[in-house]
């Protein structure tokens, strides 16, 4: 199996924002990813941009645009139209996540007339239209979590509704991903595994989100990075290598696809494909 790759963006929320991200797609579509997907900010705060994004990657590129959904805070009915418009857009694909309240760190209460969470909307999303349907998977376990059988009993049922792809919430531990692929496939959960891939270039933002969403950060990150607050040429370079290694690391347990969590930047994606021959020359010589 040759390798794939797949890239994470979030929308604009400004003409500067918006002309950096079309230089990221420019810089990474020549690395044909297998698609690239839209986040949806918590609330569905991004909601009008993100299917503006979306309308604009699949009119304008070659790319198989994914567009992120959730259910918090919105009606059964709100979150079908949405559904409806990401299939009128052109969309194929959604990465159908529950989602965070708006409050960060406020426990999920799920909308009085909305769905109760993903495996819910997965099956809407199914029934609507015939939609590829990526999930998240957590392999430090789910903050909200209580165990890792708890995670596994949900992703079962997001996989029974129609999900067809699983990706990991970033995690630095290789041996914790390859565990929790293991621990999915003794389940009988029949879904692929797909590692996020999340270079630390703004090694303090990476620290705060692993804090929100339960991921480790082992001290011999936080070492690699420690004094370099205003050296980002340097925190560029060491999140590359340490990117490229963990891929590398994954690989060698079996691993054939990666998402990147972009946070709309090219340079080190680039840079880690290229290392490690992700480039589509090189993936066509591996197939064939």
């Amino acid at each position: 199996m040759s390798p794939a790759v797949s890239f994470e963006f979030f929308p604009p929320r400004s003409a500067a924002a918006e002309q950096q991200l079309w230089s990221v797609v420019d810089r990474l579509a020549p690395l044909a990813p297998s698609f690239v997907s839209v986040t949806y900010g918590a609330g569905g705060s991004t909601r009008d941009a993100t299917l503006e994004t979306l309308r604009a990657i699949s009119g304008q590129t070659t790319l198989r645009a994914a567009g992120h959904l959730t259910c918090v805070g919105r009606s059964r009915e709100d979150v079908d139209a949405t559904i409806r418009e990401y299939w009128d857009a052109g969309v194929r694909h959604v990465v159908a996540l529950r989602g965070d309240m708006p409050t960060l760190g406020e426990p999920f209460v799920p909308d009085p007339g909305g769905y109760a969470g993903s495996p819910e909307l997965v099956s809407a999303i199914r029934r609507i239209a015939p939609f590829e349907v990526s999930v998240s998977a957590y392999p430090e376990v789910h903050p909200e979590s209580r165990s890792l059988a708890g995670d596994l009993e949900l992703l079962a049922r997001k996989v029974d509704a129609g999900a067809t792809r699983a990706i990991t919430q970033f995690c630095f531990l290789t041996e914790r991903v390859a565990r929790f692929r293991d621990c999915v496939d003794r389940a009988g959960i029949n879904v692929p595994i797909v590692p996020g891939i999340m270079p630390a270039t703004n090694f303090a933002a990476v620290s705060r989100m692993a804090r929100l969403c339960g991921a480790t950060i082992p001290s011999w990150l936080a070492k690699r990075f420690d004094g370099l607050d205003d050296d980002p040429q340097t925190r560029a370079l060491i999140a590359a290598i340490i990117a490229a290694r963990q891929i590398e690391e994954l690989r060698c347990e079996g691993f054939e696809q990666f998402h990147f969590y972009t946070l709309n930047q090219a340079d080190v994606v680039t840079a880690v494909c290229r290392l490690l021959d992700l480039e589509p020359a090189v993936r066509e010589r591996q197939a064939a």
